[in-house]
């Protein structure tokens, strides 16, 4: 029979991974301190840097996907509005 899998809470992995971060311990010492793989720490230390720059985002910052949908959506409104006027006319 197999082991149980081990589950780490986030605010685990947060710890961990800020204290990879910071360097300050080798990867082999937290993972004797954690009781957690080296890969595994090297993983959630990866997964934190990855993410790093989302945390800096403005949060009604448009994309470039959503800006281009709104161009458009101008675009086709005017158009409309034009076709409106010369039926009308």
């Amino acid at each position: 029979m197999g082991r149980k899998r081990q589950t780490s809470s986030k605010d685990f992995k947060e710890k961990v991974a800020l204290e990879a971060l910071r360097e300050e311990s080798t990867i082999q010492e937290l993972a004797i301190k954690y009781s957690v793989h080296p890969n595994q720490i090297m993983q959630w230390k990866k997964t934190a840097t990855d993410n790093l720059s989302s945390l800096f985002e403005r949060p009604n910052k448009k994309s470039d996907e959503e800006r281009k949908a709104e161009a458009e959506k101008d675009a086709l409104l005017k158009l409309v509005g034009e076709q409106k006027i010369e039926n009308d006319f």
